[in-house]
């Protein structure tokens, strides 16, 4: 990856490594320290293999598939994990043992190991249901298992402690970002090169609905560097007073953002709309899942209570909550809230702790109030809102295609509502960018003629801007309308 060069800062005094080289960062540390070099990715490529002590995960890992990577019926083809999961050996103690060279805790194998076993884990309490949607699917997923064995629960939840992550299949560190490798090294992150380590149905084969889905948002994250690097400008040139940076760096976001929608768009050919269901099956948590209504028990954790995780969620991606603390957009304090608000306690502690760090630095320098005072930065201002909002308008489609049309299940993968959730922060993107053009740009962009002033031999920015700006509002305008229409139309449908 390339690296960009940013000014050291004083970012650098919370984030030490925000600046370093990815490739030069010790196993000591979360592979999911962010630099600008790496973005939201981990700093290399996730391990394909876990120490020799484990082999008795890699093996029932290797055995599990739908479809196994020989292209032949794996344990879940025939639902016998749970028999194979019986008088597996516990290997709990080992965790501790997983060192660097120099003794300390290897975070990044550790994190490969916590992966391997929330993987099992999630397929072992879903095969129920699993064998249920196979066998009945309009009958739907009936009842999961209510009990995790010591030697699954165990291992993952130190793992987890370890890590400060639920003990759960988690977005990041398991089931997309730290669950590729590469093909050929030499040929970098192209989508192509890009293989799965672990999959749930036939997502071992690159071409399948499984792959694709997860490897699209691999293709999308894989270009957050710029996002960072932008980030830090913003707040660097807030802090110093320098307009000029602070435009530079909402400049590298929006190039950036560009590449990642064009990435996200390419979801609709890599994964079908037809086969999302049966691979979501695997995704799903417990918490406000009807498979689960008494939660799960971890055996021999938590004093064997019943416990509830939220499940896999691509609203677990840290790119659109970047771009939500820096540019301000304020949530409405409703429960549709409250769950944007708990998806965070299952990024990688890294990621927490950046998009915190962005969020109270962006309160307390008022990035917002500093990009509306200024006609050039407002209107890249309004430019990167409408990102956030083109993001969340495609997740919105995709939802709408590969779910809500085909299944009459109330919840996501992560126990949010499933018609409900995600207009809830798509309409706050809309109404303020509503509020930042009427307030700050409209009286502006739209006193200037398109085809001039001249500036310095160049076509001034606003004028050059004035085509987009005005059909990109009429445009929210648009679909806030539909927004509203679809959300309530099938509200009545589903009796929401």
């Amino acid at each position: 990856m390339t690296i960009p060069q940013v000014k050291p800062s004083t970012i650098e005094k919370a984030f030490p490594y925000i600046n370093h080289d990815p490739a030069t960062l010790p196993h000591s540390v979360d592979p999911f320290t962010i630099t600008t070099g790496s973005g939201f990715m981990p700093y290399q490529v996730a391990p394909t293999t876990i120490p020799p002590i484990f082999k008795p995960l890699t093996d029932l890992l290797e055995r599990m598939p739908v479809l196994k990577l020989d292209g032949k019926p794996g344990l879940l083809a025939t639902y016998e994990l749970g028999k194979a999961v019986e008088g597996f050996p516990d290997l709990t103690d080992e965790i501790d043992k997983v060192l660097t060279k120099d003794g300390k805790r290897d975070l990044f194998t550790l994190t490969a190991i916590f992966r391997d076993y929330s993987y099992v884990a999630s397929s072992y309490i879903l095969e129920p249901c699993w064998e249920n949607w196979c066998k009945n699917p309009e009958g739907g997923y009936g009842i999961g298992r209510e009990l995790l064995p010591h030697a699954i629960a165990g291992p993952m939840w130190r793992c987890a402690e370890i890590l400060d992550l639920p003990p759960f299949l988690s977005y990041a560190a398991s089931y997309a970002l730290f669950n590729y490798t590469l093909v050929d090294p030499s040929k970098g992150h192209e989508y192509d090169n890009l293989r799965l380590i672990r999959g749930f149905e036939n997502g071992l084969d690159p071409k399948s609905s499984e792959a694709g889905f997860i490897l699209t948002h691999i293709d999308m994250v894989k270009e957050t560097a710029p996002m960072i690097d932008g980030a830090v400008k913003i707040l660097d040139g807030v802090e110093s007073g320098d307009r000029d940076t602070v435009n530079d760096g909402f400049r590298e976001i929006l190039k950036a953002m560009e590449v990642i929608e064009a990435s996200m768009e390419e979801m609709w050919k890599n994964s079908k709309p037809s086969d999302y269901l049966t691979f979501r099956v695997f995704i799903f948590g417990i918490t406000s899942q009807s498979m689960f209504p008494n939660g799960v028990v971890y055996e021999g954790i938590n004093d064997n209570q019943p416990m509830y995780f939220r499940g896999e969620s691509g609203a677990n991606d840290s790119i659109i909550p970047l771009l939500d603390h820096l540019l301000q957009i304020p949530m409405p304090n409703t429960p549709l809230t409250k769950i944007l608000h708990e998806f965070r306690a299952y990024r990688p502690r890294p990621h927490r702790e950046f998009l915190a760090y962005v969020a109270s630095t962006t309160e307390k320098l008022n990035v917002q109030k500093f990009a509306v005072q200024d006609e050039e930065t407002a209107i890249l201002y309004l430019k990167t809102l409408d990102h956030v909002r083109s993001f969340r308008w495609r997740h919105w489609l995709f939802a709408r295609e590969y779910i809500i049309r085909r299944t009459s299940h109330p919840t996501a993968t992560g126990g949010s509502p499933i018609v409900t959730w995600l207009p809830n922060q798509l309409s706050a993107v809309m109404d303020l960018m509503v509020e930042t053009y009427d307030n700050h740009v409209r009286d502006k962009a739209t006193s200037i003629p398109v085809d001039g002033p001249i500036s310095n031999g160049e076509p001034d920015f606003i004028a050059t801007y004035k085509k987009q700006i005005v059909p990109m509002m009429d445009q929210v305008h648009d679909q806030r309308e539909k927004l509203a229409r679809e959300v309530e139309r099938w509200c009545q449908e589903r009796g929401v």
